[in-house]
C-alpha cells in the first residue's frame, strides 16, 4: 500500500489496529523493561491480557483514550551531564508498539538511504561503514560535523504533526500521536506539560523524530542543497548525529550557515560551539597532517599502512573510553564484596558488549587497551577487599587464570584491508 501511494497520504490504516495486532505488539513488548507511572510491570499487565486489549481496543477506537502521564527519570550521559528517559506504562508501550508496526513500514519506503538510525535492517556499524567508503572514494574532503542542540527534546510539535500528517490522514492515528506528545512528565512528584520535544524512551519516539529529520533535513539536502553545489558532497545520519563530506571548502562552510537557518525556522538549533568544518583531506591532497572528527563513538583519521599510502581508521573516541571505563570502576568498587563468581560473569558481559559495538577493524589495540584497564580496574577493587588474605600477586594469578576476561576480538568486519599497519 505504502509503494502504491508513495508521496500521497494514506486516510485508511485504523482498521488493522485490531486485537490480534494489539496481541503481536505486546507480544513485542521488552519483557525487561521498567514500570511506567502506575508501577504495572509486563508481566502484571499480561495476567489478563485478552481482557485488557480488549478495553484497549475499545478505547482507542471510540475516542475515550487517555495517554497517561509519562515517568521522567535520568541517566549518565558523560561525567558531568545526564539524559532525561522517559518510561511510559506497559499499556502505552503495548500501543506505541501497534501504531509504530503501522508507520514504519510506510516511512520505510519514504527514508532515503543516508539515514541509518532506528531503522531495519540498519545498523551504526552500516553508517560507519559508508562513512569510511565515501570518504575513501572521494580522497577525503571538508567534513561538516553537526551538533543539534537537545534535538529530542525541542522538537516543535506542530510542525511534527504537520509533517506526519502529510503522509497519515487517518484520524484515530493522528489523535494518538497528539495525545502522546501532548502527555504529561512525572518527575519527582512533580507534573509538566512539555510543549516540544518526543520523550526519549517512549517506544513511537525513534521513529517520530527520523519522519522530522527526513523532511527537515534528508530530503531538504537531497533535493534543495545537493542539485546546486559545484562539488560532491554526501550525508550520513544516525537518528539526530549526522555529517557532510564535502569536496569544497567554501561549499562545506556556507551549508553550516544554510543549516543553522534551515533548523531555525523548524525550531531547532545548531550547537555553535559543538559544530565544526573538519580539514579532512587525504594527507597526499592537502600536505598536512589531516584533522580528525568523531561520529558515532569513534574517532576517524588518517591511518599509515604498509604499502607507504593512506587509509581511513577508526578508533574508539577517547572520552567514551573513559566515560565507560569510569562507570566500571565504580561498579567494581560498589560490588567488590559479591562472589567473585558474580563479579567475573557481570564484568565478562561488560567486556563483551563492548567488543561487540567497538570491536571493528582497525580498532584492535583500543580493545586491547580497554580489557586491561578493566582488568586494572577489578585488581585495584579486589585487593582492597581481601588485602589481608591474598597479595597482588595472588589477585592478578586470579585474573589471569579461571577469572580472565574474554579476550579482545574483532567482531566486525574480521578482513583487515591489504596493507593496513593500524590495528
Amino acid at each position: 500500500m505504502a509503494r502504491k501511494y508513495v508521496g500521497s497520504p494514506i486516510t485508511t490504516l485504523n482498521h488493522h489496529l485490531d486485537q490480534l495486532w494489539l496481541y503481536e505488539a505486546y507480544r513485542r513488548v521488552r519483557r525487561d523493561g521498567a514500570p511506567g507511572i502506575d508501577g504495572q510491570t509486563v508481566a502484571d499487565y499480561g495476567r489478563d491480557l485478552d481482557a485488557n486489549l480488549k478495553d484497549l481496543w475499545e478505547r482507542v477506537h471510540s475516542g475515550r483514550y487517555r495517554a497517561p502521564l509519562v515517568k521522567r527519570v535520568h541517566i549518565p550521559k558523560n561525567e558531568t551531564e545526564t539524559r532525561p528517559i522517559g518510561i511510559p506504562t506497559v499499556e502505552n508501550r503495548v500501543l506505541e508498539r501497534a501504531v509504530q508496526m503501522l508507520l514504519e513500514p510506510i516511512y520505510e519506503v519514504d527514508f532515503l538511504d543516508c539515514s541509518y538510525g532506528f531503522r531495519p535492517g540498519r545498523s551504526p556499524h552500516d553508517a560507519l561503514a559508508a562513512v569510511r567508503e565515501i570518504v575513501m572514494r572521494m580522497d577525503g574532503g571538508w567534513v561538516v560535523d553537526v551538533d543539534v542542540k537537545q534535538y529530542f527534546d525541542t522538537i516543535p510539535h506542530q510542525q511534527l504533526r504537520d509533517i506526519v500528517s502529510r503522509r497519515i490522514r487517518d484520524g484515530v492515528i493522528e489523535r494518538l500521536i497528539a495525545k502522546w506528545l501532548k502527555a504529561g512528565v512525572w518527575e519527582d512528584g512533580q507534573v509538566s506539560y512539555p510543549e516540544a520535544g518526543t520523550p526519549q524512551g517512549g517506544v513511537i519516539s525513534p521513529l517520530l523524530s527520523n519522519i522530522y529529520l527526513h523532511e527537515v533535513l534528508d530530503r531538504w539536502f537531497m533535493e534543495t542543497i545537493r542539485p546546486k553545489l559545484q562539488g560532491k558532497a554526501e550525508l550520513i545520519r544516525f537518528a539526530d548525529d549526522f555529517i557532510v563530506i564535502c569536496e569544497r571548502q567554501d561549499e562545506a562552510l556556507a551549508l553550516v550557515a544554510e543549516l543553522r537557518t534551515r533548523f531555525t525556522a523548524h525550531g531547532l538549533t545548531i550547537h555553535p560551539e559543538k559544530t565544526r568544518v573538519v580539514d579532512f583531506r587525504h594527507p597526499w591532497k592537502s600536505g598536512q597532517v589531516p584533522q580528525t572528527f568523531d561520529f558515532l563513538g569513534f574517532t576517524h583519521y588518517w591511518g599509515k599502512t604498509q604499502r607507504g599510502g593512506y587509509a581511513v581508521t577508526r578508533q574508539t573516541r577517547g572520552k567514551k573510553l573513559h566515560a565507560v571505563l569510569s562507570r566500571i570502576r565504580a561498579w567494581c568498587k560498589a560490588h567488590r564484596h559479591d562472589r567473585l563468581s558474580d563479579q567475573h560473569r557481570e564484568l565478562s558481559a561488560q567486556v563483551r558488549g563492548h567488543y561487540q559495538y567497538y570491536g571493528i577493524r582497525g580498532n584492535y589495540r583500543m580493545l586491547q587497551r580497554f580489557r586491561h584497564e578493566v582488568e586494572r580496574g577489578w585488581a585495584y577493587w579486589l585487593m582492597r577487599r581481601s588485602r589481608e588474605r591474598r597479595g597482588p600477586a595472588a589477585i592478578w594469578r586470579l585474573l589471569q587464570g579461571h577469572l580472565a576476561l574474554p579476550s579482545a576480538h574483532i567482531v566486525h568486519g574480521a578482513t583487515l584491508e591489504p596493507g593496513c599497519l593500524s590495528l
